[in-house]
């Protein structure tokens, strides 16, 4: 297939990008390498694609309306992947502009690229951050998420209510994936694993929110990448037994799906903690802070929907993946 990536410099669309290589897909990459985290890192993803013949890297912001509508006229795409984002739920409080523009209007461009271009299937980035104030654990498709705790959340839900007027108007196949809490090697310098790992190898304190009462559904970034490819291959077809007057978020009379993507076995903060103490060998100096705006004690994926329909599920222990992530870090860092 010829697959457009949006967000191809970042941690999961550079790590798709590269499965669905080896697998002999052609890669569209796009991305407008902002500064939000180090560019030196999203380049060094893209220098492991480079190599590929079937890979082409175009930098552009999905938020600029004709250069998005120029890139559809002129390449064809089997499917489009859209990964591109302003990500960070603490930030949405700082510059909640930065995500009007990028989760958005970006995504409006998106989806009107591929109603125009007849795209075969959009398959987008969701996020867990969607189930908001909810409590009822594990967190289902089929619960309300009607809540936001933060404008990132809201972004991500507004996502799927777009890409779903977009079924139902054109027929447009798209899937929607709630990520809960990638990690992995070559992730983000902005997430927990990746901060308290510099800091504690530099000696300084970490930074742990609610006191340490958090739970999190650590998700390795390889299954991330075995879910999300298996989902490409899959466009959804309308479900016949959908009822307006019980209504299943997750479904619809249209071709579209929302689907959890975790490990479904939340971890304690404290306990991931100890874990990466134990990966570097170093105990950890830990400053206990309040709850942050916009964030959420827990999060659990239900994923048996994924399950059902590509028979997959995530499953590395965080034992494996943060001492996966250690070690890409020593060596990327030569620390």
């Amino acid at each position: 297939m010829h697959i457009l990536i949006t967000g191809a410099a970042g941690f999961i669309g550079a790590a798709v990008a590269k499965r669905l290589l080896d697998r002999g897909d052609s890669v569209h990459g796009i991305d407008n390498l902002n500064a939000y985290y180090d560019v030196s890192l999203k380049e060094a993803r893209l220098a492991r694609l480079r190599p590929y013949e079937n890979f082409v890297f175009q930098k552009l912001d999905v938020a600029d309306r004709a250069s998005m509508a120029e890139l559809f006229a002129t390449h064809r795409f089997d499917g489009v992947l859209h990964l591109a984002a302003q990500a960070g739920v603490r930030y949405s409080v700082e510059n909640p502009y930065a995500y009007v523009d990028a989760n958005l209007v970006g995504f409006a461009n998106v989806l009107e690229g591929c109603r125009h271009g007849r795209v075969g299937h959009l398959v987008f980035a969701s996020s867990s951050s969607v189930y908001g104030a909810n409590t009822k654990l594990p967190f289902s498709e089929r619960d309300n998420v009607d809540h936001p705790v933060s404008l990132y959340a809201a972004t991500k839900k507004a996502n799927e209510l777009m890409a779903h007027s977009y079924a139902h108007l054109y027929g447009l196949k798209c899937t929607g994936l709630r990520f809960f809490t990638v990690y992995g090697p070559w992730g983000r310098p902005d997430m927990a694993l990746f901060k308290f790992t510099s800091k504690i190898l530099r000696g300084e304190p970490i930074q742990v929110f609610n006191h340490g009462r958090m739970r999190r559904d650590f998700t390795y970034i390889d299954d991330i990448v075995e879910g999300v490819v298996a989902i490409i291959d899959r466009p959804p077809s309308g479900d016949p037994t959908w009822r307006g007057d019980a209504p299943n978020p997750a479904r619809s009379y249209a071709p579209y799906r929302i689907y959890n993507i975790g490990n479904s076995k939340p971890v304690d903060l404290m306990r991931y903690i100890e874990v990466l103490e134990s990966c570097l060998g170093k105990k950890a100096e830990i400053e206990f802070m309040p709850m942050q705006p916009g964030d959420v004690p827990a999060t659990f994926a239900d994923t048996t929907a994924l399950h059902e329909t590509v028979g997959f599920k995530p499953g590395t222990e965080i034992e494996v993946g943060v001492a996966r992530f250690v070690d890409w870090y020593r060596s990327y860092y030569r620390v």
